[in-house]
């Protein structure tokens, strides 16, 4: 048996690189799975590590802790879980979140870990292993002072987002209903950058995943900035790890991961430390998106 820390860090950067920060005592068994580890590709096997790509500033499924350098959150933890069930290490490392599907396909990274929401379009460059699910929602600086409701109220305003994200498409496709009035749609490399904008006025909202929005508008280090424009949530969806395609191998043992992660309760254990049993799926799939 192996023991898996549920902890504020999550994992090292490079291997041998990084260490735990704010770990708690709190611990959940783990077991290695032997059948699983020699399902895994030769080449991972021999490699001895998984790499994974993020754009760390999506607190809480991922973010840098307070040396700046370690990544935290719901999703690196899960992956801690991952590599305890397949007995081998997982690698997060950083890199632009528009580029990290291309990244993936040529065989940099083995899938991106970075909240990416499975959708039809993106299945045409990969194979999504699906674990959570949410929405997006609007994010408004604390007081409301435009009084946004719904995406509607942001009709000839501007709005901050991240490029390549799903909710910069729910923008985009949202302008034709904005009647002469047309949102200026603002797109930037990272979700840290576009929250800057809202929270100096330069945009009068911001849409992340319901997870991340609702973690802004409540974590006393971002209540004072911002708030939730509604409890709404648009376009729900699936959140999971994209695999290239033809590499089911390892697309198909990290679900069996998954699969034990969820069954013997980690999986809701990580959830609720990280306020995120709201969006708990009852079984991880393989490219469970329906729709774009």
């Amino acid at each position: 048996m192996k023991k898996l820390l549920i902890s504020t860090l999550a994992l090292v950067l490079l291997a041998g690189c990084g260490t735990k920060a704010d770990e708690t005592t709190e611990q959940i068994t783990v077991s290695f799975d032997q059948a699983l580890h020699d399902s895994l590709p030769q080449a991972v096997r021999d490699r001895g590590y998984i790499r994974f790509v993020t754009d760390a500033s999506y607190a809480p499924m991922e973010s840098f802790a307070a040396d700046g350098r370690t990544i935290v959150g719901f999703e690196p933890d899960l992956a801690d879980a991952i590599g305890q069930v397949l007995g081998i290490k997982i690698q997060i490392v950083t890199g632009p979140f528009q580029t990290a599907l291309d990244k993936v396909a040529d065989g940099t990274y083995e899938g991106v870990l970075s909240a990416m929401t499975d959708t039809a379009e993106r299945q045409k460059k990969a194979d999504f292993v699906d674990y959570l699910s949410a929405g997006s929602s609007i994010i408004v600086q604390r007081g409301n002072p435009h009084r946004i409701t719904d995406l509607t109220g942001l009709c000839g305003n501007v709005v901050a987002i991240e490029k390549g994200t799903i909710q910069a498409d729910l923008l985009h496709r949202s302008q034709s209903g904005c009647a002469g009035r047309p949102m200026k749609i603002s797109e930037y490399k990272t979700n840290a950058d576009a929250l800057l904008q809202l929270r100096t006025g330069r945009a009068v909202a911001v849409l992340n995943d319901f997870p991340a929005a609702t973690y802004l508008a409540t974590d006393s280090r971002t209540k004072d900035y911002f708030e939730l424009a509604s409890a709404a949530q648009y376009s729900p969806g699936l959140i999971g790890i994209p695999f290239a395609k033809g590499n089911s191998q390892l697309r198909d043992a990290v679900k069996g991961a998954l699969d034990q992660v969820v069954a013997n309760g980690t999986y809701a254990d990580l959830l609720q430390r990280w306020n995120l049993s709201s969006g708990a799926v009852k079984a991880v799939s393989i490219n469970g998106a329906t729709q774009d």
